[in-house]
């Protein structure tokens, strides 16, 4: 038996085989193969183009557009509710400044002017009665300063620091005490009998109608310009959150028309009842500021114009009846140029102007008075004001023929003299800015009732609206399970 060759040697005669040749290779003769390169890996994308992507393939299918609706639908009610909650709120704070601040305060500006200018007069009436001042004058004298230093303190209390109604607050305080000095000088002299005592009360009254009634003046316009402010803000309509109201209304009853033609069902209770919610909050937020801007505007009409007029008033009386005191005390000293070069006796000029101003405030506070019970007492100031001229005419008669105790008994005497008619128009008004209180007070409080409860009620009913927007669009999800 032929055994094969245990040698891997090719027998003798056999040929190796050969690969075969690679074809011929176009280029230059020793030039390297170029290397095949991998493809480039596609750009990473972000999570929120990956979101679009699903969401634009979710809007292709019912069940997608359902939940895209629900979710647009959400958030313009819940939009609607807070935008409604937040300009209501705002509103009410400042009708509520309007109210229990601004306005108190800017009476008290006023009351400071007035106490100022009563002291003033009281203390020209006591240096006039000399040893006979009564101890009534001596104490409205100091009931008024009392009562200036005191409502000082409440208005540096309510005051921004570093404002301008601080800065009139601070030298008033500083003024305050030196005036009272000076008063006092006077009032010491003309005790014993030392003519110096005039020099001392025109000092005074120089400290107090030129520095102290001009800052006081200042910050009375200060205080008004805050409350005027504070109306500003609280009488405007919310018409941004009225605008989101109506768009969300359309929203809603577009969704259910939708909802009508693809299912022919007429309601959907869920949409019903947020297309019912948002109804409510925006009946109520264009009823209840309407009828708040109407007791705003009627409390500024009828109640803060009133106030300004009748504070102006009467201290234009407060002047008038200082100028008519210092018009003995000062027996001419005093006098002032007019643009036509006439030299007049200063404190007569004054009183002529300062009566004249009352005429014309009390003719304005009677125009503004809407009722009987704030008109009287302006009625009987205007007669008491007349009365008052008329004796001050004979007044003036007196002192020009040098009878100098007839004319001061005419001024500060008893029954006859111009002190009764002053009281008259100083007590009606007193009355008249009372009535003219109550007014504003009740009419800008009708203001401030009407958005009671709207803040939070809007947002309530606006988060009850939305749940009602989604679970209606959530029934007609449940179809498709």
């Amino acid at each position: 038996m032929t055994q094969p060759p245990k040698s891997s040697t090719a027998p003798p005669g056999t040929a190796v085989p050969t690969m075969p040749a690679l074809p011929p290779q176009s280029g230059r003769s020793g030039a390297p193969t170029p290397r095949r390169t991998p493809d480039a890996e596609p750009a990473r994308r972000t999570a929120l183009a990956e979101g679009v992507d699903q969401l634009r393939a979710a809007a292709t299918t019912e069940p997608g557009r359902l939940r895209a609706i629900g979710a647009l639908l959400a958030v313009l009610v819940v939009a609607f509710g807070a935008v409604a909650a937040w300009q209501t709120d705002s509103r009410a704070t400042a009708a509520d400044d309007v109210l229990h601040h601004s306005q108190p305060l800017s009476s008290d500006a006023a009351d400071i002017y007035r106490s100022l200018a009563d002291a003033n007069t009281m203390a020209a009436s006591g240096y006039l009665a000399g040893l006979d001042e009564t101890p009534a004058t001596r104490t409205q004298y100091e009931k008024d300063v009392r009562n200036a230093a005191s409502k000082l303190v409440t208005a540096a209390a309510n005051a921004d620091p570093g404002s301008s109604s601080a800065t009139y607050i601070k030298q008033l305080n500083e003024l305050l005490p030196e005036y009272k000095g000076l008063v006092e000088s006077a009032r010491a002299n003309n005790r014993q009998g030392f003519p110096v005592g005039g020099a001392y009360l025109r000092a005074a009254n120089d400290t107090m109608q030129n520095q102290m009634l001009p800052k006081a003046q200042d910050l009375y316009k200060n205080e008004n310009e805050r409350l005027s402010a504070d109306y500003g803000n609280a009488t405007p309509y919310p018409w941004f959150a009225i605008a989101l109201g109506l768009l969300a209304l359309g929203g809603l009853a577009w969704a259910q028309r939708r909802n009508y033609q693809r299912t022919n069902r007429v309601l959907n209770g869920g949409l019903v009842a947020a297309s019912a919610a948002t109804a409510v909050v925006l009946l109520w937020v264009v009823v209840g500021h309407t009828v708040a801007r109407a007791g705003l505007n009627d409390s500024y009409d009828h109640g803060v114009k009133s106030l300004t007029v009748l504070h102006d008033a009467r201290i234009a009386s407060l002047k008038a009846r200082s100028d008519e005191n210092l018009i003995l005390v000062s027996r001419g000293s005093e006098t002032k140029t007019l643009p036509d070069k006439q030299v007049v006796d200063a404190y007569d000029w004054g009183y002529d102007q300062e009566i004249a101003a009352l005429a014309k405030g009390l003719k304005v506070a009677d125009s503004l008075a809407d009722d009987s019970a704030g008109r009287e007492p302006v009625t009987v100031a205007n007669k008491s004001m007349l009365e008052w001229k008329a004796r001050h005419a004979t007044v003036s008669d007196n002192n020009d023929l040098g009878k100098y105790d007839d004319a001061r008994e005419g001024v500060i005497g008893g029954k006859g003299a111009t002190a009764e008619c002053f009281k008259s128009v100083d007590e009606s008004l007193n009355s008249a800015l009372i009535q003219e209180t109550k007014e504003f007070q009740r009419s800008a409080g009708d203001g401030l009732d009407a958005m009671t409860g709207l803040t939070v009620g809007a947002a309530v009913l606006a988060a009850l609206g939305a749940a009602g927007a989604v679970l209606g669009i959530g029934r007609r999800l449940s179809e498709y399970r």
